[in-house]
């Protein structure tokens, strides 16, 4: 990295203001993507930077403790910085990072886990081991999302755009909107036969005389568009979610979709009129073929259906689920408690290594997941309890010896810790997906558990996200 350049405020002020155009040195990666640089101290965002980079930005936001600036000139370049792969970036919400060489990308995620646990979590040195890195950093992604739009939204090189130009869309929302939709004919982060299906999709649901979902009013039959596909196998889901039923058209789709790609083994229609932007049906029906798709991990297989929760990164998740077996240390014997046991994947890969292992989870599509995915696996020695983990918790009978944690992104309520800490088991392992609330919790539970080590895991290049695997133990009380 080159050394640090002072900025130059190109229209002097008393303070930074929106519109202000200034030179600004991009000193790291801020979590959540930007790239970060300081004036007098003041902190200033910018998407798209890599540190390293001197650029000539726009105020586009002001905050009290902080700025947002889009980059108007590069002045000089990053030595991270890489041409971008894809047409749609930086616009695309789907990439942060795609600007910046895989090499930096890993290194910036682990600054990001380090400087967590230093200023959230306030430790000091911590063992945290070098992340390991996807196996492949295009085409990982097994689940793709899509949103059909009534208005699509013009990328800066399309402007000026007519009306006419604006009237359907199907593809990835801007970054922080939930009604500009950009137009997407492939994305590099699926492997090239969804592309294919997108494609195909666009076309036939265009053509099929019936609109695309407005969400600013509410009107309009195609709403999402969902694509999974099973690497072991081979096999494609397509999962349509619309705002009603319409037999004959999601039949001519469905043949559609099968007479193209033969290996598109499911194709289901959820169905919604919830006002919300989520992409989940109040029911669904099967239009072609199965109910699922299967997936390998390990030596295990997993049915995914069309709302399961399954990790989008298969041969990193098999990575992931690696670190927490080795770190689990299990002689047969364990009893094993899995918070957030979402599908089951976590306890049936320990399954053969266990005495037993209890998964507890909220959502009863995903326990009914699960209980199906141990059948599948014959495994005998795991159950599932479906509920709230704070209503849970205080019924459980068995005093587990490993706790495990794989939280949503918010990390644990300040409940489930307190009660966590009643568990008293010997060692924690936590699986988390967001750095800052790993790094929060693990303060909160320092006072009875050591941080023994960190491992990172990269199951999302070209985005700023990383996994994170925290092995605590008890302390050993002295005297």
């Amino acid at each position: 990295m080159c050394p640090r350049k002072e900025f130059r405020i190109m229209n002097p002020v008393m303070a930074l203001k929106k519109g202000q155009i200034l030179e600004l040195f991009i000193e790291k990666m801020a979590f959540g993507g930007p790239g970060m640089g300081l004036v007098d101290g003041f902190v200033v965002f910018v998407p798209a930077s890599a540190p390293g980079d001197k650029v000539r930005v726009k105020v586009y936001k002001k905050k009290r403790d902080y700025g947002e600036a889009r980059i108007l000139e590069i002045l000089e370049p990053s030595v991270a910085r890489v041409p971008a792969s894809c047409p749609y970036y930086p616009h695309c919400g789907g990439c942060q990072w795609q600007h910046i060489g895989y090499r930096y990308q890993l290194k910036y995620k682990m600054q990001q886990v380090r400087e967590a646990m230093e200023r959230i979590g306030g430790m000091g040195r911590v063992q945290i081991n070098e992340i390991i890195p996807s196996d492949e950093i295009t085409g990982y992604r097994n689940k793709m999302e899509f949103s059909f739009s009534s208005r699509r939204w013009a990328l800066p090189s399309e402007m000026p755009i007519d009306e006419k130009g604006r009237g359907f869309a199907l593809g990835l929302h801007v970054p922080g909107t939930y009604d500009k939709v950009i137009d997407i004919a492939s994305c590099l982060l699926q492997q090239e036969q969804g592309n294919v299906l997108l494609r195909l999709i666009r076309h036939e649901t265009e053509q099929s005389g019936l609109p695309p979902y407005n969400i600013k009013i509410h009107q309009g039959f195609w709403r999402y568009l969902t694509i999974r596909h099973s690497r072991a196998f081979d096999q494609w889901m397509v999962n349509m979610v619309t705002w009603a039923e319409h037999g004959p058209v999601m039949n001519a789709l469905a043949q559609k979709l099968t007479a193209t790609l033969s290996n598109v083994t499911s194709v289901i229609n959820n169905v919604s009129k919830k006002k919300a932007g989520v992409a989940v049906g109040d029911y669904e029906k099967i239009i072609q073929g199965q109910a699922t798709i299967q997936e390998r991990i390990g030596p295990y297989l997993f049915q995914i259906s069309a709302n399961s929760f399954f990790q989008t990164n298969t041969a990193g998740a098999e990575r992931l689920y690696g670190v927490v077996a080795k770190y689990a240390q299990l002689s047969g014997k364990e009893t094993v408690l899995d918070l957030y046991s979402g599908t089951g994947t976590i306890p049936i890969y320990l399954s053969s290594k266990a005495g037993q292992v209890i998964g507890i989870e909220i959502s009863k599509a995903a326990v009914e997941d699960a209980i199906r995915n141990c059948e599948l696996n014959r495994v005998d020695n795991v159950t599932f309890v479906q509920g709230d983990i704070r209503d849970q918790l205080p019924l459980l009978r068995q005093k587990p010896d490993l706790l495990i944690i794989d939280p949503p992104r918010t990390g644990m309520h300040k409940h489930v810790v307190k009660q966590v800490l009643d568990l008293v088991p010997n060692r924690i392992i936590y699986v988390s997906c967001n750095p800052t609330t790993l790094a929060r919790d693990i303060a909160l539970l320092q006072d009875r558990y050591e941080l023994i080590e960190l491992q990172p895991v990269d199951l999302f290049p070209h985005t700023y996200h990383v996994e994170t695997v925290a092995l605590l133990a008890k302390r050993v009380k002295v005297g």
